[in-house]
């Protein structure tokens, strides 16, 4: 399955009409991914109305320990969100780099039916089979990660004994970090995982490259 990281609404419809099974919507690529506005997700439901969206929870670039300021709006963004959103995704960590655990279970509550994926702030955490512990125990449904490591490549093995673990018997590992057509069939190979994330963003700028995506569709539907 694979989805696609979008910060633009032409480009989400892009990917869908490639055959991507769902959208992360985000704003800003060149921060990282933002919140996005609401004016794009309504325009990417009116467009594109069969595709999944999941909306990015984040109100600044930089770590993830937020002031009670920015944890407000995240918590106002989901509000807002929640009624044309398919999911959220965000991750909160404390000051030491660990999940925390309290303001996260507090979004997924206020998410809640919604599933949320914790996005790759996971992968600065000290361990990631506690992280991934903690998670459980905070509702996530999926973890976005590279395996603690800088890419999907160097990660993969990673992320295999991770969904292997106790935890993955609970939450869905998402692989993701440079994930792209040419190498798709060996991260699949080696991670077995069922989700793969890309931006398929092959030029410069933030739109996505729609002939990427229909690639990376067909690349991860072969079997084995």
């Amino acid at each position: 399955m694979l989805e696609i990281a979008c910060f633009n609404a032409p480009s989400a419809v892009a990917a869908a009409n490639a055959g991507a099974d769902r959208i992360e919507l985000c704003a800003d690529y060149a921060a990282g991914g933002l919140t996005p506005s609401l004016a794009a997700l309504q325009q990417l439901r009116t467009a594109a109305a069969w595709v999944a969206v999941h909306v990015m929870i984040r109100p600044r670039p930089g770590d993830f320990a937020y002031s009670a300021a920015e944890f407000a709006q995240m918590k106002a963004a989901i509000r807002l969100f929640q009624p044309h959103a398919d999911g959220f995704v965000f991750g909160v960590l404390d000051g030491g780099r660990c999940v925390d655990a309290a303001r996260n279970q507090e979004l997924v509550a206020l998410a809640a039916p919604r599933p949320c994926t914790f996005h790759r702030a996971f992968d600065q955490t000290p361990s990631l089979s506690e992280a991934a512990r903690q998670l459980v125990g905070c509702g996530f449904a999926s973890i976005l990660t590279s395996g603690g490591q800088a890419d999907a490549v160097a990660g993969a093995d990673c992320v295999a004994q991770l969904q292997r673990s106790t935890w993955g018997t609970k939450v869905s590992f998402i692989l993701g970090g440079g994930v792209r057509s040419s190498n798709a069939a060996r991260l699949k190979s080696q991670a077995k995982v069922q989700w793969y994330h890309s931006a398929a963003i092959t030029r410069p700028g933030e739109h996505v490259d729609e002939e990427e995506v229909a690639r990376l569709r067909h690349v991860l539907s072969q079997p084995g």
